[in-house]
Order: structure tokens, then sequence, then C-alpha cells
């Protein structure tokens, strides 16, 4: 990626690749995953996830009004800096996205048996020793990969061992690989990511991604996102306040080279 990305330009993206009539059906706020299920127009039902927003207030102005809104309406809150009307965006946004995308079906799906939430690292270690390595996000269990290759684990509320929001500047032009959570693409910290990476091999990951192909054009070199496999058992474990344990049997990683 030359120049320097256009914000704007990239959510515009987003909303024009989710422009496609549908209904809202269910929106689902969880303790760490919200899912919306959009009705499409050909009688489907379309599913998307985004990272639930971690300073939620205790009290939101539109709680039982979300469904049966048109799905274009609640796509555009992407583009809000309120962080729980932007994660409604992101999961419609998806929603819509991924039941139309063709990426999925061609990706590779992603295997690891004792922690299905890191299979995009099981996948990648092998390639990353003696490079210099960035995560955004911390992914519980990161530890066990300690020893196999170095990283920097930036997080917005770091915990120990983890480097705040504004190291990004510092060490994400100096990596050699950078692992982004696309959760950051709801808190609209992903262009600034994106391009503090451009030198780096990108690998945009998590269930909040869209699949869409021209990523490519803003440094993204890999889609890492997830396949729903059983709708009603994530959306019973999200409500339960589940985290990475929607991994496995409700949801599992597949990879795209772009």
């Amino acid at each position: 990626m030359s120049g320097s990305l256009d914000a704007h330009t990239l959510y515009e993206l987003i909303m024009a690749r989710a422009r496609h009539p549908g209904v809202v059906q269910q929106v689902a706020l969880g303790l760490s995953w919200s899912l919306a299920s959009v009705r499409m127009d050909d009688g489907g039902m379309a599913r998307g996830l985004c990272f639930s927003p971690t300073d939620a207030p205790r009290n939101l102005s539109w709680p039982g009004s979300l469904a049966g809104r048109d799905a274009a309406e609640l796509v555009s809150w992407l583009l809000h800096w309120n962080t729980c009307d932007a994660t409604v965006g992101a999961a419609v946004a998806n929603a819509i996205i991924n039941y139309h995308s063709p990426l999925p079906a061609r990706a590779q799906a992603l295997h690891c048996a004792e922690a299905p939430h890191l299979a995009v690292f099981e996948h990648f270690k092998g390639r990353l020793a003696g490079s210099r390595v960035a995560i955004i996000g911390r992914y519980p269990g990161l530890d066990r990969y300690q020893g196999q290759f170095d990283f920097h684990c930036i997080e917005r509320r770091p915990g120990p061992g983890d480097l705040p929001d504004a190291a990004a500047d510092w060490i994400l032009p100096r990596s050699d690989w950078v692992f982004i959570t696309a959760s950051s693409m709801a808190n609209k910290t992903l262009p600034h990511l994106l391009n503090l990476s451009r030198h780096a091999q990108v690998v945009l990951m998590g269930p909040s991604m869209p699949w869409v192909a021209e990523w490519a054009d803003f440094g993204v070199n890999y889609l890492a996102g997830v396949q729903i496999r059983d709708a009603e058992r994530l959306l019973q474990i999200l409500l339960e306040g589940g985290g990475t344990n929607i991994f496995g049997e409700s949801v599992a990683y597949q990879l795209l080279p772009l």
C-alpha cells in the first residue's frame, strides 16, 4: 500500500458492500460479542458478529426498537462515534456482506483443537520465528507462544505485558507481521493501524471482519474471519456472557490470502 489510507474511502466501501435490502430481525449485545440477524429479500437469514464495546453504559436509548428496522438504517450506525451504535452498525453490515460474499467459500478452514480461538496464530507460528511481530488486541492464551516467536501485544485496556494504544505509532512501522483485530473497524482505529502497518504483512482477523476482497487495496495480505457453524448455539453462548468459547462448535476461523 502506497500513500496514506483515506478513512472515508474505507468506510464508504464497507457501507456500499452492505447495500442490500433486508430487515433486522434481532440484535443481541452480549458481554463479549454482539450478533445481528437480518432477513434478506431472498428470504434467507444473514448473521453478523462484532466485538461488544467495553465501555457500554447501563442505559441506552434504543433497546426494544431495533427489530423490524430497515437494515440500511442500522448499517449507517457504523459511522457513529457512540461505540454501542457503531457495534450495531458493524454487526448488521457484517451480516449482509458475509451473506453475499463469495470469499468464505474460497477460504481455508483453520484448526486448533486445544484453543480454537488461537487457530490463526497456530497456523502462522512457523513463519514468525525471527520476525518482528505486533498483535493488536489481547487474545487470551497468547503466552503459549512465548519462546516460539517474539511479539508485542497492543491493547486499548492493557494488562500485564501489554502495551497501550500509543505504542502502535512506535511498534507497527518497524514490524514484519501485524495481526489486527477487526473490532478496530467499529472503534474507528483501523485506518490508522493500517497506515502504520504499510510495510508489514498484515493479517486482519476476528469475527468482526467483513469478507471484502478490497481489503487488499488497503494493505491487508490475509483475511482471517469466521464461519458461523451453529447460529442457535452461538446466540445462546453470547447471551450467557460467552467470550472465546464461541469458537469451536459455533464459529470457526477461516483464512484467505489476498
